[in-house]
């Protein structure tokens, strides 16, 4: 039992359960208000994490199965063939129906709790995208344009919106403008993962973003994503804190232009090896030093979803203290 949970979070990605933590806390600290009763407020914060994990778990293993074999090509992927493997695809595809039905039972019945018909709808709409991301026939994934849309909304945007109903029925423009912040972000930083599968993608004919742009444009694409990304985000947390209850916590936020221009650093790298890499004519060893600075992605990741994280936190301590 315990082995078979270890494989099923192997392919599930369980590295995603801190950014999606990140959404819950996104969506909860702008979406609560301190009238709510802390009980209310535990089982909502539970049933909604509950959810947004199942979810993002689903969209992971459709991933998995979906690319099974161009991932069976890749040495960085060893790991998670071999949790595919032992698990067994048919094992992998029954789990994947009970996770769905029972995913499904808690959103309905979290809708009927609450009276929000929307939490069902975005849900449905989540985890359709998530799935034609990946699955045959439409497999999102390698259609130029639509590749990136659904990644933001399925990353970003609606578990955000999920649990920032949750709390809350009425919309705020500061929100609006960070969530579109964050949605600029995820797909910034999203674009280095691309990178580093851009040779394998190319070659089986998978056509993302980075692929049709090209590895130069892509990597200048990412650092535009991210510092204009940040600076929405932060200027909506800005606004929301200084002319808040408690406005001095406020100065916090400078930790995100820090911890912005540590990976965007990273980002220019990426971009200067790109250019390296066309200008030799497609030299192999610049090629693998992309492939290697840019498998550190799932790090820069953590770094900047962490960040948002701490500054939703402090957003939501200041609505209760």
């Amino acid at each position: 039992m315990v082995k078979t949970v270890k494989l099923l979070a192997t392919v599930s990605r369980a590295e995603f359960l801190l950014p999606n933590l990140g959404s819950l806390i996104m969506g909860l600290a702008w979406g609560v208000t301190p009238s709510i009763d802390f009980i209310d407020l535990i089982a909502l914060v539970a049933l909604s994490f509950t959810i947004i994990n199942l979810s993002s778990a689903i969209g992971a293993q459709v991933n998995t199965l979906s690319d099974y074999e161009l991932d069976s090509k890749d040495e960085r992927k060893k790991q998670l063939v071999a949790a595919t493997n032992s698990l067994g695809q048919d094992r992998l595809k029954k789990l994947l129906i009970v996770e769905f039905v029972v995913t499904l039972v808690l959103v309905s019945l979290f809708m009927l709790i609450l009276g929000k018909p929307i939490l069902l709808f975005m849900w449905i709409i989540g985890i359709s995208l998530g799935y034609c991301y990946s699955a045959a026939p439409l497999r999102l994934k390698s259609r130029f344009w639509l590749a990136p849309v659904s990644l933001i909304l399925v990353l970003g945007v609606f578990p955000v919106l999920f649990a920032y109903y949750t709390f809350s029925s009425e919309m705020n423009l500061l929100f609006i403008i960070s969530l579109t912040g964050l949605a600029l972000t995820i797909y910034g930083v999203i674009v280095p993962t691309e990178i580093r599968d851009y040779f394998g993608d190319k070659a089986m004919g998978i056509e993302t973003m980075t692929v049709h742009l090209g590895l130069v444009k892509a990597s200048f694409l990412s650092i535009t994503l991210l510092a204009v990304g940040a600076a929405l985000t932060v200027t909506a947390f800005f606004f929301e804190l200084a002319y808040g209850r408690h406005p001095l916590p406020s100065v916090f936020l400078l930790a995100v232009p820090v911890v912005v221009f540590f990976v965007m650093t990273k980002f220019k790298q990426l971009y200067s090896l790109s250019k390296e890499y066309v200008a030799s004519k497609h030299e192999n060893s610049i090629a693998e030093q992309i492939v290697s600075l840019s498998a550190h992605n799932p790090q820069w990741i953590m770094l900047i979803t962490q960040t948002y994280s701490i500054m939703s936190i402090i957003l939501l301590v200041g609505k209760f203290i």
